[in-house]
């Protein structure tokens, strides 16, 4: 595959499968070069079996801003002195369990990737977005993953949802800070899409509050999220939004994706904060209190 074109180069964060392997490759089809955020060298390996020269690889933890601020100046070095196109931080993870029973530790963890690691990433690549003034081309954008659980919390995905919350938050002052530079930030939440990630939660283990108070309701929420993600929106939709949010020269500040928007998204919002509750409560088998 021949290499695309350096004038659209974006990087994306979280490469290796899912949403992010599927935000390289329509920007792939699209003639873009992408530069592909990835942990391990055989996910690097499998980036460039599959796409050629039309992608670069970069192996950084988001965590670990040194290594980020290397593939920043990597991607620098190729760039000459054009801007970066696109920046799509999409890296994350999700640390389960009730609140009670996480140690602060584990939120730490859940808070360095959805949020720290994605402000190491938005640093260390501004000047190549467009904050530094010496480069050519136009501003780039950046595109945050955030989720359906960035504005709606769900019970024993806690740390998750505050990650996504403050991700929200990060991204609206973001963008009305980078005004200054012409860069847009958009923000996309999607909700459950079927990629590997679900295979990896049915191994989570989970058994470690089976001598809780929540041990029922736990399994339940366990088995209902691995079957609404295996019958999830394909990761190739989410690819096809984020290229749109790239690409679109007047797009909004944030676009949901969801396979039930109704029910995911609008009645949340139009009932009564006390009266979703129930629901969940019931829906859970929570005992009724008086």
């Amino acid at each position: 595959m021949a290499q695309n074109s350096l004038d659209r180069a974006v990087v994306v964060t979280g490469a290796s499968t899912g949403i992010g392997r599927a935000a390289v490759a329509k920007a792939v089809r699209e003639g873009a070069h992408v530069f592909a955020s990835v942990r391990k060298q055989a996910d690097a390996d499998g980036l460039t079996a599959e796409f050629g020269a039309a992608v670069t690889p970069l192996i950084f933890d988001v965590a670990d801003e040194t290594a980020v601020r290397a593939g920043a100046a990597r991607v620098a070095q190729v760039l000459g002195g054009r801007r970066l196109w696109g920046l799509v931080n999409n890296a994350g993870i999700a640390v389960p369990g009730p609140l009670l029973h996480l140690d602060t530790e584990e939120l730490r963890r859940q808070f360095e990737i959805n949020l720290f690691g994605v402000h190491n990433v938005t640093r260390a690549f501004a000047d190549l977005l467009g904050a530094d003034p010496d480069r050519t081309g136009k501003p780039g954008r950046i595109v945050m993953i955030s989720s359906v659980g960035g504005q709606n919390g769900s019970p024993f995905v806690g740390p998750y949802s505050a990650s996504k919350f403050a991700l929200e938050g990060y991204s609206q002052s973001l963008r009305r800070e980078l005004m200054l530079y012409g860069i847009d930030v958009i923000v996309i939440g999607p909700g459950a899409i079927a990629t590997p990630i679900w295979d990896k939660a049915e191994k989570e283990d989970l058994k470690r509050f089976s001598n809780t108070p929540y041990a029922p309701m736990v399994e339940r929420v366990a088995d209902y999220m691995v079957t609404q993600g295996k019958v999830g929106l394909p990761a190739s939709d989410v690819g096809d939004l984020i290229w749109f949010c790239l690409s679109d020269p007047k797009p909004k500040t944030r676009y949901h994706i969801l396979r039930k928007p109704f029910m995911d998204r609008t009645l949340p919002k139009i009932l009564n904060p006390r009266t979703v509750d129930k629901i969940i409560a019931k829906r859970l088998g929570f005992p009724k209190r008086p």
